[in-house]
Formats: C-alpha cells, structure tokens, sequence
C-alpha cells in the first residue's frame, strides 16, 4: 500500500484544514486508517483512526470533539476535518494503514506497516 498525505499548509487558530490520504496498491477498504503527528521534539502521537467500514472512529483526547476523520473507499482516501485548531496542533501529520491490526492497538505507532510521507500544518496564534 502506498500513502500520499496532503492538505497541510499555514492556517491561524481557530480556523479549519481538511487532510487527505490517497491510498493505492493493495485493496484499500481491507484496512483500518490511522492519522499520527509528530510536532518538533516530540514522539510521533496517535490522532485519529477509523475502520475499514467506517463505521467506528477513535480520536485522541486532545482531538476530539475538534477533528473528524472519514473515508471513502471508492475513492480510496481517508480524510481528516480539523476545526478549532490550536497553535499546540502545529505538526508533520501521517497516515497509516496496518497489515493487521487489534483494535485496542488502535493508537499505537508500531502497530502500524505503511506510513504517508507526511503533510506539515502549522497553526499561528
């Protein structure tokens, strides 16, 4: 599976991005979707994930009620909504996608086989 991430760019606190991940290669809709982010110094940290259907999402504390993540398999892309972004949002941002995965592994990195290449978002106060 190979993963392009894109979306990232300069947006001042309180205003919106929407992230993409466009997948090819192996059968997207097999997999469970993870977002991660890594800020400067920092451990890369668990965002987001969702199910293969869709039908289940999980979102760090610090995200949610703030980021939505969604897909469409058709289109093989997952997508990530930031509203409310904070300047401490400020990061390199990557999908994911696992080989296989237990759900309660759901946040864990090293849980992860494919990694995007990444897309920078940077919030300004």
């Amino acid at each position: 599976v190979q993963l392009q991430a894109s979306g990232g760019g300069l947006v001042q606190a309180g205003g919106s991005l929407r992230l993409s991940c466009a997948a090819s290669g192996r059968t997207f809709s097999n997999y469970v979707m993870g977002w991660f982010r890594q800020a400067p110094g920092k451990e890369r940290e668990f965002v987001s994930g969702i199910t293969w259907s869709g039908g289940s999402t999980y979102y760090a504390d610090s995200v949610k009620g703030r980021f939505t993540t969604s897909r469409d398999n058709a289109k093989n892309t997952v997508y990530l909504q930031m509203d409310s972004l904070k300047p401490e949002d400020t990061a390199i941002y990557y999908c994911a996608a696992p080989k296989k995965l237990r759900l309660d592994l759901i946040s864990r990195a090293s849980a992860y086989d494919y990694w995007g290449q990444g897309t920078l978002v940077t919030v300004s106060s």
